[in-house]
């Protein structure tokens, strides 16, 4: 065979001389992991191609490809290219509503309740801009939600005449009945709408969200949850959350690629929201109403079942059990150091894989260049709505090496060494 056949026949199979499997046996697949050996966490580590330069503890913007998935939207991509404008005028939507239902029984939700989106943002600012607001309608949000999140509520109290009215949610609560308190106390006669973390982006604070939801519409007030860091990250079951919108950015903690994220709009809902672009059909009754966004990457809308596949495999509640525990391995280490502040609650339950930690004396910014400078450590700083720190964010490929050092950093530049 002679040189060119054989690139040909690699291509066919979904490979290029560019693999970065070159000169190196890939790893296993998932499906062929055995999670009952002592050493899984090390075989789950070898899934991932880990960037050299630094240990990486911001997973949390976008947590990227294990190779296996990463391998296969490439395929997704050349299949996609090579049959082209007969996939898109085909079978493009109805793949995507495969994988849009293959992330509803994810989370517990019905296919029909359940849209793939581009990210958070749009999912949730679908809901906020198509609300049925009237002028002098009240909505609850927090100060510590997402930026671009609150940033469309005060689009919406410009459009529309709406007021917003904010609340700080407890760092370090005593119980449930604190947080769904704070909330409550938000209520007026007016409000229609609130809009609830169901883990704080910032601080990994996960909130009792269906105590929130079941006191809010015992008020006669709707709940959204942002949920951008929630799916693929703990276990849940949507439908038991009681909330009646939800969006979550897959590209997260699901390692989907870039670009994909989720809608839930609790059934019989989706009618009442107006849609922002127009789609293909007017006056859907269906949630599809909502999501036409026009000509979009659909090769991810592929991959989102090869990412469900691999979180499968590993099993929801095993990957939150494993993300938790490094989290307490080293939130654990230096909560009571002198200096070092943890701004995430210590009882297990109220977070996951996500912390914050700072240091009195150093600025967040300023410690998130000195941990990547010095000791070659990625985060990022978080430095507002009452939180000063970096956020760290590992994943199931980090390991208990990777933590030491990152405790170890803490300890010297705190003056605990």
């Amino acid at each position: 065979m002679n040189k060119r056949s054989f690139i040909k026949s690699l291509a066919v199979l979904g490979f290029s001389t560019g693999s970065i499997f070159k000169g190196k046996a890939a790893p296993k697949s998932i499906l062929d992991l055995d999670f009952n050996a002592p050493d899984i966490w090390d075989q789950v580590r070898a899934s991932y191609k880990l960037k050299p330069d630094y240990i990486n503890l911001e997973n949390g913007y976008y947590c990227f490809l294990p190779e296996e998935t990463l391998e296969k939207y490439l395929q997704h991509l050349r299949d996609v290219n090579y049959h082209a404008s007969s996939y898109m005028r085909t079978v493009q939507w109805d793949n995507k509503a495969k994988s849009a239902a293959a992330v509803a029984k994810l989370v517990g939700a019905s296919p029909e309740e359940v849209v793939l989106t581009r990210n958070t943002t749009e999912s949730i600012d679908l809901i906020i801009s198509g609300y049925p607001w009237e002028k002098g309608d009240e909505a609850i949000v927090s100060n510590q939600d997402y930026g671009s999140l609150l940033n469309m509520f005060e689009l919406a109290e410009r459009r529309y005449g709406i007021q917003v009215n904010r609340i700080d949610i407890p760092m370090h609560p005593q119980n449930d009945e604190e947080v769904v308190a704070v909330y409550e106390q938000a209520i007026t006669p007016k409000t229609k709408l609130m809009m609830v973390p169901h883990i704080v982006n910032i601080t990994g604070h996960i909130l009792p969200v269906k105590k929130i939801a079941d006191m809010a519409h015992s008020h006669g007030v709707e709940v959204m949850l942002d949920g951008a860091h929630a799916v693929g990250h703990f276990d849940f079951n949507i439908s038991e959350l009681n909330c009646d919108y939800y969006g979550s950015s897959l590209h997260k903690w699901l390692s989907v690629p870039l670009g994909c994220g989720m809608l839930y709009v609790k059934k019989g809902k989706s009618q009442k929201i107006k849609p922002l672009l127009a789609p293909y059909e007017l006056d859907q009754k269906t949630l599809l109403n909502l999501n036409h966004t026009g000509t979009h990457p659909v090769s991810t809308d592929l991959a989102v079942l090869d990412a469900i596949e691999f979180q499968n495999k590993m099993g929801s509640k095993r990957k939150e059990e494993r993300l938790r525990y490094i989290q307490k391995y080293w939130s654990d280490q230096v909560r009571d150091l002198p200096g070092v502040v943890v701004n995430t609650p210590l009882e297990p339950k109220r977070s996951c894989g996500i912390g914050n930690v700072g240091i009195e004396k150093i600025e967040p910014n300023e410690m998130a260049k000195i941990l990547m400078d010095k000791y070659k450590i990625y985060t990022v700083g978080i430095n507002g709505s009452g939180v000063r720190g970096c956020r760290i964010s590992p994943n199931v490929y980090t390991s208990e090496n990777d933590i030491d050092q990152f405790v170890r950093a803490i300890k010297e530049m705190s003056g605990n060494a």
